[in-house]
């Protein structure tokens, strides 16, 4: 079983084979250099993708700062959700931090799957389900932890980012400035 075909099992449960495959050979692979633009501030966003290898940063640009949403890994979807599903301008800016390798359905063929998979809108309420889970886990780790807490949960299930991004990006999807994370780190690793 691919990683997709896993990660759609893990997002929806239950799915039966036929199913799945009918998913599935809906994404085309696809090759990002490192610095590449997946996606930019108010541009339409016409494309879900997996991550099979690389890092892609989400990210927006203010009056005041640049602040990182996000650092999607192997093995997550990216897109961004609003624009992809309601059509709204983007919101975020995703760029790949690595060459990466991505698999990507555009919305056309998406909203195709309903006619291949009959319990399509089960299966896309529950992916829908898991995105919102995650964002709300996300908010609760913001207000409910400290920075030290953040930090420390960050890197126990991301190590591998910590070696492989720029660490500012780290410090802003955390909420810290560049300082506070620098003195948290290094108070970690002594």
């Amino acid at each position: 079983m691919t990683e997709l075909e896993n990660s759609i099992k893990s997002y929806f449960g239950v799915i039966t084979p036929e199913d799945l495959k009918a998913i599935t050979s809906c994404f085309e692979p696809e090759t990002l250099k490192k610095g590449d633009y997946f996606l930019r501030t108010g541009k339409q966003c016409d494309r879900l993708s997996f991550v099979q290898s690389g890092f892609v940063r989400f990210f927006v640009e203010t009056e005041k700062r640049e602040v990182t949403q996000w650092i999607s890994a192997k093995g997550y979807f990216i897109t961004d959700l609003a624009s992809f599903i309601f059509g709204n301008p983007a919101r975020w800016t995703i760029q790949t931090l690595t060459d990466t390798e991505i698999l990507t359905i555009h919305k056309k063929d998406y909203q195709k799957i309903g006619n291949a998979v009959p319990q399509w809108p089960v299966l896309e309420k529950l992916f829908i389900g898991h995105c919102f889970t995650m964002l709300e886990d996300r908010i609760f780790s913001h207000l409910s932890m400290t920075a030290e807490e953040r930090y420390q949960f960050f890197f126990e299930h991301n190590r591998e980012l910590f070696n492989q991004v720029p660490l500012q990006y780290i410090a802003s999807m955390l909420g810290m400035t560049p300082e506070t994370f620098s003195r948290i780190r290094k108070k970690q690793l002594s």
